[in-house]
């Protein structure tokens, strides 16, 4: 068995995959202001706990819930007198760590984790204290819990002597949690480092059941109570909660709703130092990005200890164990935990001008240090003397506060999660979007969050700092103008990267007429890529994933102000001490580059006054003559040139394919990025440049966005910009030339915005890198060397497949017989049916077979039609043509199956609201539905009240199902009460000015 099975979860399998987990919660916080430690505030903070139940979950079985748990200050007195019991010692407060300790229910497995600990402990210059027996009650758990819970003990390892003091690094501001020594950080740091080695250790080895253990918390300072539990559980399950002595200033709790995952004792929360309610959408990004940020790092705080703590993330945690990964290290590598928060989350700041300089600067240096982790999110933090709360920029997770005249703050998912008597009530509140709530035990204070961002932003020259190193790409030397051209040399090229005259009149000419988009319907009707006939671009392998349900999309257009598409390129520095150099990046206002801007990136040589920069260019090219081993070869080479040019000092990559000519192709220029992007992760020395995309190939938006996804810093489309520019020289888009090409990148650059938008990511810099991507029709060997973590659940083609397609496309450009003249491109049909273009679905024939059977009312017609379109369906078009029907060995008797009735009430139509279709087809789904006993769905469009009448004949035009949809009409108490089923729709993308995109 492995670990994750052991741990709860299933392993990989089929369309699963344990790595695609998320949840959706509830929490909440009770404090003292002043610091005054009680039992009342751990029972308060469990009556909260049992008033969130309605958040948290359980399975099939009612007593197995998906997760809760309690973070509190170690209780001192408590576990002092524990301990006597027991003939153990405790020294005085502070002198001792205390670890909560999930075990492995062999006594075999638990005696080598015993032995790695003393070891451990012992190396590390500690002192082991002794372990207790933590005190259950598991009657009232389901059996689910019971047949994968662990022994739970408790480990007590005693502070040396010399535990070393060590300044901190001015610009991160303070090194230790307030009312703490720099000792007191240290031996904090020291535990840190015993846990991440035993964590290490015991995931390396051959222990039986080792897949069960697990640390909640190992701290000086705090300690956590979880499991996989319900809210009403966790007091009833851990004896200690019950106990008076227990008591605490701070008390944090959780409930977990595990929304598509599996509950387990070690995913429950509190962690060590969040709860958290909400989704990290850039999750795959912000992992690859700490990988590689390790190799660079270093710590006067840690020293040596370094190493041993390495690799920060534990990647097989959820995405909120991980968040806590990252934050429990820049916090003790000497950042203030707040400090920390607003590196994670910081708020949008760009088009904010209410914001001062200072924190402005703050947040613009910040970037250049780390990604946001974007995401809707309520995330509550504690230090164990600090405790508080930031909601996400976005503000999709609800945060409720309440003041007593007592001095307690209780924060939560929710109101009412307390019974406060209204005169007891100094203030309430909600957190709004982007801020921080905290409460200062030790200062006796809320600390707003003006005051708190403003003091933490002034801790270091920002301003200065961005001033002197950051360079503005509008700032370099302008370049040579580029010579564009000729229209055979266009169409050439157009050839070798596989555009179509659709690409050219319905993509690109209307984005360089208008600035935007070109509109069109929703749905296709070809087949996927990897079952259609025709050559494919590799980017059609791949389908952007979207917000759904507990995670909703945000609006773009309304909520522009927290959209961000600026971004930088450049080395990155030491993300745990940085310092005015970390800044040295150069600042981008779109990753879409014109021929101009990297004309000026290109020049950059490293000489003086180039900023330190230094590009260099890598050809992506390979043989088209050889297979899919010469395109292999080719990525290989590109690997090991990469990896050169990095180790001699060039920091800007410039990945192109301009040299294609008859001996030379271009290789998919998704396949080159992302190939480089890991290999350089793998490495150790990603953050160490930048990868410039020059291609001919990308110039609709899903595929920059793909370029950007998988770890593209800028992309500079050239040859979508000379059709463009060819275009206005024939008078097909209105000039001057310059004038179309910035309304063209204009809109790549919000079509990029709204793709983002439709994952509820905020920032084109939180998107870079995270891989929000899907593969259908790839190989599972190729998606793992080349496009390492992404999903592909289906398998499908591989290397060989894309070389055959990349060499098809270039024939047409430089044919191997004999050269042509090129003056036009094919017609494509991808977007229209065109004969000999791409097949479709609905095309001529069934359109006439569907057309004639209407008109005559002939049901042989008809089922002429339904033939059709059914084998159709099995021609490899679709994944559901790929499938058939299981059929039984032995059939079932005809009186064993339901009636027809009965398997006709379960009959729905889809949802498609009138204007989508017509009137008449609306009405008609509705009346065969009603019939039939079935359900027709009215969509979002709302219905006609005239419909909730009778007809004549008795047929009824009411639809069973009806919409609600943020943002639309048709809503009313009439609509309401005519329906026999509500749908509300929580993530829908139909805005106005948007249609149904």
């Amino acid at each position: 068995m492995n670990m994750a099975a052991e741990a709860g979860l299933p392993p990989a399998q089929g369309l699963y995959d344990p790595a695609l987990e998320h949840d959706s919660c509830g929490f909440g916080f009770v404090v003292d202001i002043k610091g005054r430690p009680s039992h009342d505030i751990v029972v308060k903070s469990l009556e909260v706990l049992c008033n969130l139940e309605h958040r948290g979950a359980t399975g099939a079985e009612k007593e197995t819930g998906d997760g809760a748990g309690i973070l509190l200050q170690t209780p001192h007195a408590f576990l002092a007198a524990e301990c006597g019991k027991l003939g153990l010692g405790l020294p005085g407060r502070g002198r001792y760590g205390v670890g909560m300790v999930f075990l492995p229910p062999s006594e075999p497995g638990r005696e080598a984790i015993y032995r790695l600990f003393d070891e451990t402990i012992r190396d590390e210059g500690q002192q082991l204290l002794g372990w207790r027996d933590v005190p259950t009650d598991n009657s009232t758990l389901g059996g689910s819990a019971k047949a994968s819970q662990p022994v739970i003990r408790q480990v007590f390892i005693g502070r040396a002597a010399d535990v070393e003091e060590e300044p901190a690094s001015p610009a991160t501001g303070g090194a230790r949690t307030r009312g703490a020594s720099e000792a007191d950080a240290a031996f904090e740091r020291k535990l840190y480092v015993i846990r991440r080695l035993l964590e290490k250790k015991v995931s390396r080895s051959a222990i039986p059941g080792r897949g069960y253990f697990y640390i909640p918390s190992l701290s000086y300072k705090t300690i956590v109570y979880k499991g996989m539990l319900n809210a009403g559980q966790l007091r009833r399950f851990y004896l200690d909660l019950q106990d008076s002595a227990v008591s605490s200033a701070i008390s944090m709790v959780h409930s977990r709703f595990s929304t598509n995952t599996f509950p387990s004792w070690g995913r429950a929360h509190p962690y060590r130092y969040i709860s958290h309610n909400g989704e990290i959408n850039t999750l795959r990004g912000n992992i690859n990005w700490m990988h590689a940020r390790q190799s660079m790092m270093q710590s006067r705080l840690f020293g040596s200890d370094l190493k041993k703590i390495l690799t920060v993330v534990d990647t097989e945690g959820s995405d909120s164990a991980m968040f806590d990964n990252v934050l429990e290290l820049l916090t003790l590598a000497g950042r203030e935990l707040p400090h920390a928060m607003m590196m994670m989350v910081p708020e949008p700041y760009v088009r904010d001008e209410t914001m001062s300089a200072e924190r402005k600067a703050f947040y613009e240096f910040h970037s250049c240090l780390m990604e946001p982790w974007d995401g809707p999110a309520s995330i509550a933090f504690t230090d164990g003397v600090r405790v508080g709360a930031v909601l996400d920029r976005n503000g999709l997770r609800p945060s409720r506060y309440y003041v007593t005249t007592d001095d307690l703050v209780v924060m939560s998912s929710e109101v009412g999660v307390l019974d406060i008597p209204a005169e007891k009530v100094l203030e309430k509140g909600r957190l709004p979007p982007g801020r921080i709530f905290l409460v200062d035990t030790e200062q006796q204070r809320i600390v707003s969050d003006e005051e708190l961002k403003e003091r933490i932003a002034r801790q270091a020259p920002y301003g200065e700092w961005l001033r002197k190193s950051m360079v503005r790409i509008q700032d370099l030397p302008t370049p040579v103008r580029p010579i564009h051209p000729d229209r055979e040399t266009v169409i050439r090229r157009q050839e070798v990267f596989g555009y179509t005259s659709e690409d050219v009149k319905l993509l690109i000419t209307p984005m360089a007429t208008t600035g935007n988009e070109a509109v069109g319907s929703m749905g296709t009707d070809t087949p996927l890529a990897v079952l259609s006939e025709r050559p494919q671009l590799l980017f059609n392998y791949f389908k952007q994933l979207f917000a759904q349900v507990t995670n909703p999309p945000v609006d773009a257009i309304r909520e522009e102000i927290i959209m961000s598409s600026e971004t930088s390129i450049g080395p990155e520095g030491n993300l745990l001490e940085p310092g005015p150099e970390s800044c040295r990046q150069l600042a981008l206002p779109s990753p879409i580059l014109t021929n101009d801007e990297l004309a000026r990136i290109r020049a950059l040589d490293g000489g003086p006054g180039t900023h330190g920069f230094k590009a260099v260019k890598l050809p992506t090219l390979f043989k088209p003559s050889g297979d899919g081993a010469a395109l292999r070869s080719a990525l290989e080479d590109l690997r090991w040139k990469a990896s050169e040019c990095v180790a001699e000092g060039f920091n800007l990559l410039v990945l192109s394919d301009r040299g294609h000519d008859a001996e030379a192709a271009p290789i998919p220029s998704l396949l080159a990025v992302s190939a480089l992007h890991h290999h350089l992760i793998r490495e150790g020395t990603r953050t160490r440049c930048s990868l410039i995309v020059e291609s001919g190939e990308p110039r609709e938006v899903h595929h920059f966005a793909l370029l950007i996804g998988y770890g593209a810093s800028a992309v500079n489309p050239y040859l979508a910009m000379e059709t463009v520019h060819d275009q206005v020289k024939q008078g097909l888009i209105p000039g001057p030339a310059a004038d179309a090409e910035k309304k063209y990148l204009k809109a790549v650059a919000k079509g990029m915005v709204k793709v983002i938008s439709k994952m509820g990511i905020s920032t084109v810099q939180s998107y870079h890198g995270a891989q929000v991507f899907e593969a259908i029709g790839l190989s599972q060997d190729f998606v793992d060397e080349y496009f390492t973590w992404t999903a592909s659940r289906v398998g499908g083609v591989g290397i060989d497949v894309v070389a055959k397609e990349a060499r098809m496309r270039h024939e047409r450009g430089f044919p191997p017989k004999r050269p042509i003249v090129h003056t036009s491109l094919p017609a494509g049909g991808e977007y229209q049916y065109r004969s000999g273009g791409e097949f479709h679905l609905v095309n001529p024939e069934t359109i006439h077979k569907l057309q004639h059977a209407c008109r005559t009312g002939s049901y042989r017609a008809f089922q002429e039609y339904s033939a059709l379109v059914d084998d159709q369906s099995k021609q490899l078009c679709t994944l559901r043509g790929l499938m058939d029907f299981r059929t039984a060995t032995k059939p079932v008797r005809l009186d064993e199956v339901e009636p027809v009735e009965s398997i006709m009430r379960r009959f729905k139509t889809g949802a498609m609201s009138y204007g989508s279709i017509s009137k008449e087809a609306h009405e008609m789904l509705a009346v065969a539905m009603n019939r039939i006993g079935g359900k027709s769905n009215t969509g979002e469009g709302g219905e006609d009240p005239a419909r909730y009448q009778l007809e004549a004949n008795g047929d009824s035009k009411n639809s069973a199902i009806k919409q609600v949809a943020s943002a639309r009409f048709g809503v009313t108490s009439y609509y309401l009460v005519n329906a026999r089923e509500l749908q509300i729709k929580i993530a829908q993308g139909a805005k106005p000015g948007e249609g149904g995109q």
